[in-house]
């Protein structure tokens, strides 16, 4: 099943996506936010109602972040083997990590699909980095990791845009990580029933339809269990919280040159039974 957020005639809303179009939750349940279905336990319910009457098209709404308030982005940093590497090879030194390397994004860095990435007026080194995004469910503190995957709720496409001067300012990449509208989240989260391995999954990413990024996540350093139960062991987990769990390589910064986003380019991450999350980048003109 497949659940977006979206706006019709500027009212905020979720749905379940079919190829029909979209059956409109907020109306039956008067929940408007994924994070608060998941708060209130509803999934399962909701479930019930994929076969039902749709009352939008896809085309006639306007899609928002997955989560577009979650109480905490967690992000994973060099978490996949062969993007270790090619960041040693560009000199940065990095040894295998022994934890999962952590660092925090804001709600206001996000944006939907379709929706364009801003490149800062004060850089030219945007950066992408195709993930997997792991929406968390059920909360808790001191998950095992035996059961760290009946917390998730399911996942989605996520776009890492870093703005690679800002993030190497020092040694703390948050300036980078968290530019307003780099983050790209969407277009919808799919519910982890419909995916019981998410470690076999095909992660591309595509500029200007050129193929840059092409792993799976058979190749995280840190599962996905292993992130959860490590990051609620020092915060509790929330319904609603977003993790995304690192990117694999082919990086701008690690090229030779360097290839960065530009104005005008166009910016797609597939994951493998999750979807295709499209944005156009822009520069911002705030």
């Amino acid at each position: 099943m497949k659940i977006a957020a979206y706006t019709v005639n500027d009212a905020e809303r979720i749905g379940i996506v079919t190829e029909a179009g979209i059956v409109d939750i907020t109306r039956r349940f008067g929940v408007y936010r994924v994070r608060d279905l998941l708060a209130r336990d509803l999934l399962g319910r909701v479930q019930d109602m994929e076969s039902a009457a749709t009352e939008f098209d896809v085309a006639d709404v306007t899609f928002l972040p997955v989560v577009p308030d979650p109480r905490h982005i967690y992000c994973i940093g060099i978490n996949y083997s062969d993007h270790l590497k090619e960041v040693q090879a560009a000199g940065v030194p990095r040894p295998l990590p022994e934890y999962p390397s952590v660092f925090i994004r804001f709600a206001d860095t996000l944006v939907a699909h379709n929706a364009p990435m801003l490149l800062p007026k004060v850089s030219d080194s945007f950066d992408y980095e195709a993930e997997l995004a792991v929406i968390i469910g059920k909360g808790g503190r001191f998950i095992d990791e035996r059961h760290a995957l009946e917390h998730v709720a399911g996942y989605a496409c996520f776009n890492d845009g870093s703005v690679r001067d800002w993030q190497f300012h020092t040694t703390q990449v948050t300036p980078g990580k968290n530019f307003a509208a780099t983050g790209g989240f969407g277009p919808f989260m799919v519910t982890a029933d419909a995916i019981p391995d998410p470690h076999s999954l095909d992660v591309k990413l595509m500029l200007n339809g050129q193929v840059l990024q092409s792993g799976n996540t058979r190749d995280l350093i840190f599962s996905i269990p292993r992130i959860v139960s490590y990051l609620s062991t020092f915060l509790p987990l929330h319904p609603g919280d977003v993790i995304a769990t690192g990117t694999p390589a082919g990086v701008g910064f690690s090229r030779k040159p360097p290839l960065f986003m530009k104005p005008g380019d166009v910016c797609e991450v597939e994951v493998e039974k999750v979807g295709a999350l499209r944005n156009p980048i822009m520069r911002d003109r705030s």
